[in-house]
């Protein structure tokens, strides 16, 4: 039978990485992704796992021995927040590009200025092209579940990306949590050992990331855009071995009361949980409203977006960062470019809320609902604005 026990996050996170064999853990410390790699490093230090750990002078550093020791074959780990991620930024697209299964957990976290400790999404929307595979989670056993799910999607050799799991600091990463542990001989039944398709090797030399000229460029761009956007079959197929294991499924969107909803608010990552609480309320109330979860970042998932969102009449989208002087948040473009040439398709208003954690209660969903259907009611169907804000 799993066990079922109370664990802060960042602790369920460590003890994942420490059942999935990872053969390297390199990291920086910075807050709030600290706890994860404090944890390793004493699971390592006491002789409960044997990885190589090493606590680098910075993130770039951190992730740059993840791309050499993913090149060697050899499973790896880092996690990283904020300035954390600006600094490892030019790596993370080395790391894709040469197709290195790494798994990373993002603690997310505000970019400066002004100096912030706490959560949005603005530091992984740095990086949200960098052609990583990207989850957004709920709960703690969401964070444990995805390390598992990360390294065998990784891992497969008709997919080859790295893999981003984007947890929000400090309202999930420091939180203490149920999570079901899953029992070791079922993890190595799920995660086999990795077997690299290619490696470094002294024996058989060969080139990795080799100079390339124009000529050749845009062609191993398309190749890393079609095998990303080709990785969704098996994606799926990951989730449903996991659910078959498990018992809990995941989809690349997920819906809540949504439907016969005329409305929908469209979130990602933990404040998913606590819109549930405010649709229960408006549903208690006969508001037909309903929630749709994006799980799913990269490669995005379109058709299910379309397939959960289309009967509605208004779309609510809930931002975690702000594409400053663009049309909004990321996340509002990303669902009015899912859906846009449909014939029949609905008004789309967008709130960036929770910007440096500040807090996103049920009562301010139901706000921001009330306020977008007066907004669209009158006319304004693509608005956009910073919920929150005093005046």
């Amino acid at each position: 039978m799993a066990k079922r026990v109370g664990m802060e996050v960042s602790i369920a996170a460590a003890e994942a990485v420490k059942q999935a064999n990872v053969d390297v853990i390199s990291a920086y410390p910075i807050t709030p992704q600290t706890h994860i790699v404090e944890h390793l490093s004493e699971i390592v230090a006491n002789g409960e796992m044997d990885a190589e750990f090493f606590c680098v002078e910075s993130e770039h550093s951190a992730m740059s021995i993840c791309i050499g020791s993913e090149a060697t074959g050899a499973r790896s780990f880092t996690c990283t927040s904020a300035q954390g991620l600006a600094l490892m930024a030019e790596m993370t697209y080395i790391a894709s590009g040469l197709r290195l299964p790494i798994l990373m957990i993002v603690a997310n976290r505000t970019l400066s200025a002004p100096l912030s400790i706490w959560n949005d999404h603005s530091d992984v929307m740095m990086i949200r092209d960098c052609g990583w595979v990207q989850y957004f989670v709920e709960n703690g056993q969401e964070v444990y579940d995805h390390v598992f799910i990360s390294y065998r999607l990784g891992e497969d050799r008709k997919v080859l990306f790295p893999v981003i799991i984007n947890m929000d600091g400090f309202v999930l990463s420091h939180v203490i949590e149920p999570i079901e542990l899953i029992e070791q001989e079922k993890i190595d039944q799920f995660l086999p050992p990795y077997q690299p398709l290619h490696q470094l090797h002294p024996d058989k030399p060969i080139t990795m990331g080799a100079f390339a000229l124009p000529a050749i460029f845009a062609e191993t761009k398309k190749a890393q855009e079609v095998a990303l956007r080709g990785a969704m079959p098996k994606i799926l197929e990951v989730w449903k071995a996991f659910g078959d294991m498990t018992g809990r499924y995941y989809h690349p969107v997920e819906t809540y009361k949504a439907e016969d909803a005329e409305t929908l608010l469209v979130t990602m990552g933990s404040i998913g949980e606590t819109a549930s609480v405010a649709v229960d309320q408006m549903r208690e109330e006969g508001r037909s409203v309903g929630l749709v979860k994006i799980r799913l970042w990269r490669p995005f998932p379109f058709e299910a977006l379309k397939q959960a969102t289309l009967h509605a009449k208004n779309l609510v989208v809930i931002d975690r960062a702000v594409s400053v002087g663009g049309p909004g948040g990321p996340v509002a473009s990303e669902v009015k470019a899912a859906i846009y040439g449909e014939p029949i398709r609905p008004s789309i208003y967008n709130f960036a809320a929770g910007i440096s954690g500040r807090d996103v209660a049920p009562f301010d969903f139901i706000k921001m609902i009330d306020k977008a259907e007066i907004e669209i009611e009158e006319g304004n169907k693509e608005g956009f604005e910073i919920y929150g804000v005093r005046e």
